[in-house]
C-alpha cells in the first residue's frame, strides 16, 4: 500500500532533480520512522540509513505535498476495514480536561463547570464519600 503510493509519486515527478534515484524508497521510509520513533535529530541518523539530508528532503517534500497525510489515511482505512468498521470515522471523543482554550476567548466568557469539577488530587476510594478528599 505504501510502495505503490510512493512509487507513483516518484514516477510522476518531472524536471530538475528527478534523475535516477540512488536510494531505495523503503530505506527512506524506514529512516523517517526511525527518527519519529526515537526522537533523535536528523543529523544523528545512523549511517546504515541514507544520508540524513536526503531523508529529511524526502520527508519535507512529502509533508508539503500531502503524501504523508494520504499514507496515514490509507493505513487508517485499512486498519478500520480489517476490524469490520467503516473506513472513515463518523465520531470523535474529546476529553475537555485535555483541550486548551483559545487565547482569543475572553477570560470572563470561558467559565468552569463546578458541578463537574472533582479536583486533581482525588484519593482512591474517596469518590463514594461525598466530596473528594484533597491530598
Amino acid at each position: 500500500m505504501i510502495e505503490p503510493t510512493l512509487t507513483a509519486r516518484r514516477s510522476a515527478r518531472r524536471g530538475p532533480g528527478t534523475a535516477a534515484r540512488i536510494h531505495d524508497l523503503r530505506e527512506i521510509v524506514n529512516a523517517i520512522l526511525y527518527v519519529c520513533r526515537t526522537g533523535i535529530a536528523w543529523e544523528y541518523l545512523p549511517h546504515d540509513f541514507p544520508p540524513y539530508k536526503t531523508v529529511y528532503d524526502y520527508y519535507a517534500k512529502w509533508e508539503a505535498d500531502g503524501t504523508t497525510q494520504r499514507l496515514h489515511d490509507l493505513l487508517r482505512e485499512q486498519v478500520r476495514e480489517s476490524r469490520g468498521r467503516a473506513a472513515v470515522p463518523t465520531a470523535a471523543i474529546v476529553d475537555a480536561q485535555s483541550v486548551k482554550t483559545s487565547g482569543n476567548v475572553g477570560e470572563l466568557s470561558q467559565g468552569i463547570d463546578a458541578g463537574n469539577y472533582l479536583g486533581r488530587n482525588v484519593m482512591p476510594g474517596q469518590m463514594d464519600q461525598g466530596w473528594p478528599a484533597r491530598v
